[in-house]
């Protein structure tokens, strides 16, 4: 039997899957709710939160990620960075999937992926998981209520998480699989809890589509001055860099947390809400962030909390440190109505060195932030993937290796031909360790990093004076109001400047091994920006 709202002609046997059990099409925040307590998938938390764990998975499984290959991608997709499965895999992990589905209940979410109408992509989500819905709900963006009854997906996302997939009878590697069909135009998620890989699917998919329309797709966050959509600005970052709180700027408008396009029209969210880690979360640092953790609908995943009093427990890490929460950008008060903004004018570049040897701030010529760019330098968080505990140093190209279906350059031709058409002040901002590497220096004061990045984005700091750094080349500013300058030269906030000067040697080194890839594929002016 089928419940809710839905194109009539485009229910799930229209599509070929016949055979489940109750289907219950766009069903509401409440509705969604209501049907997971019922299955006991979670309770209700303060406020109406609602509390979850994703058991065995707490983090995306990226070594599970697979593309079909086929004559549509096989000279598209950049297979160093994306297991293969061959189509007759696909469909016979399709046609068990379906199989194991068989009268069991499902929950139907049609949702767009992408704020501007013009590039948006229409995406139905199946899944097996009623807060699965309303996570996907929260995460993309909503038709109107009008439109649901024309609504014809584009693509199709199946969310099975009690189907363990057979790598020997389904092609991949482990009973955990997350596989894209081009031709086919399906995505398959199987044997994983985990939420987010909901949404990164469709980010990874949007990141194979766009450059063909000079879209650049962008794991970023993006704000723009208050009353003034033209004067934008956009966060390049890994998990636990910082893109979701530094661009909730209280002086500035939410335009997204995670994922955007730049298009010739400018900068449109993919989303339509935000999925913030929540581990330190601080009331005072971040008090809006902190809010949604109490409002209705919101998705607390994986944090510890009092059985009776439901107070949530932001430094207990012992189920993960990857504890998020999952609320629609409308939670934020000063979040965009439209999620749409002009070209941007700074582009800031989020690093979480845990060398301790990179500045809060430096300034990027346009080659050098292609070379950052494809670089992508950072330190994976504990948490994020599984299986990391402490932070790592690495280079994960685009800020977003994982998400990457193209070959890299393809991604960095595309920004810095954004960059030269439009003009853009590049900026890379550390928000790792100063005062020594982790494990003996400090984090980066975070008042300290909002002062800089106010400073760069009003217009201020690029009228100051500025030093050349003697590792990386890039201008690094001598003061800003509100920032101590000693932090603003790493190696005089070491007690060791000896162990500061091998520390970053061996990042420079770091840097020059891991570029050696790209120099076949970029031109003369990045390979002189190249460090080492």
């Amino acid at each position: 039997m089928d419940h809710g709202t839905v194109n009539p002609s485009m229910k799930l046997p229209d599509q070929g899957i016949n055979g489940l059990g109750q289907v219950y099409y766009n069903y509401s925040e409440d509705d969604l709710i209501a049907e997971a307590l019922k299955r006991d998938e979670g309770q209700l938390g303060k406020g109406g939160a609602f509390l979850v764990t994703t058991g065995k998975f707490t983090g995306r499984s990226p070594k599970d990620k697979h593309v079909v290959r086929s004559a549509t991608t096989e000279h598209t997709i950049w297979w160093e960075n994306n297991a293969a499965m061959e189509p007759a895999a696909f469909d016979q992990l399709y046609d068990d999937m379906i199989a194991h589905m068989g009268g069991k209940d499902y929950f139907v979410q049609d949702l767009f992926g992408g704020a501007d109408p013009a590039h948006r992509l229409d995406v139905r989500f199946v899944t097996e998981m009623a807060w699965h819905g309303l996570f996907i709900r929260h995460l993309m963006r909503r038709p109107e209520a009008s439109e649901l009854p024309g609504f014809t997906p584009d693509w199709t996302v199946i969310n099975c998480p009690s189907f363990l997939a057979d790598p020997a009878r389904h092609g991949c590697r482990s009973e955990t699989v997350i596989t894209m069909n081009f031709d086919r135009k399906i995505i398959l998620i199987a044997g994983t809890e985990y939420a987010g890989e909901n949404k990164k699917s469709i980010f990874t998919l949007l990141n194979y589509l766009l450059p063909e329309k000079d879209i650049m797709p962008m794991h970023c966050s993006a704000n723009h001055a208050k009353d003034n959509p033209v004067d934008s600005a956009v966060f390049f970052g890994l998990s636990g860099t910082g893109k979701t709180t530094l661009s909730a700027d209280p002086n500035r408008t939410l335009i997204g947390d995670d994922e955007h396009g730049w298009s010739d029209r400018g900068i449109f969210n993919f989303e339509g809400g935000c999925y913030a880690k929540t581990i330190g979360l601080n009331p005072e640092a971040e008090p809006e962030i902190y809010a949604t953790t109490e409002m209705s609908g919101t998705v607390i995943e994986n944090m510890v909390f009092d059985p009776e009093t439901l107070e949530l427990d932001f430094e207990d890490d012992s189920l993960t440190a990857n504890m998020r929460c999952a609320y629609p950008l409308n939670y934020i008060s000063n979040a965009s109505e439209t999620a749409l903004g002009g070209h941007p004018k700074n582009i800031i570049m989020l690093t979480c060195d845990a060398f301790g040897v990179l500045p809060p701030i430096a300034r990027l010529s346009p080659a050098q932030a292609m070379y950052h760019f494809l670089s992508g330098f950072t330190s994976k968080v504990a948490g994020t993937e599984r299986g990391v505990t402490e932070p790592e140093p690495t280079f994960s190209t685009c800020f977003g290796a994982p998400f990457m279906p193209r070959r890299p350059e393809v991604y960095g031709n595309l920004l810095r031909s954004k960059i030269a058409t439009h003009g853009a002040t590049c900026w890379l901002v550390n928000t790792g360790w100063t005062g020594g590497a982790y494990g003996t220096g400090n984090r980066m004061p975070i008042k300290a990093t909002r002062a800089l990045l106010t400073s760069a984005l009003n217009g201020t700091l690029v009228e100051g004076q500025f030093r050349k750094d003697a590792n990386f080349g890039f201008d690094v500013p001598v003061a800003c109001l509100g920032v101590d300058d000693v932090l603003l030269n790493p190696r005089d906030t070491w007690a060791d400047s000896a162990a500061y000067d091998a520390q970053a040697s061996k990042l420079v080194d770091m840097f020059a091994d891991n570029f050696e890839q790209y120099l076949p594929f970029i031109d003369e002016d990045v390979k002189a920006a190249a460090i080492g």
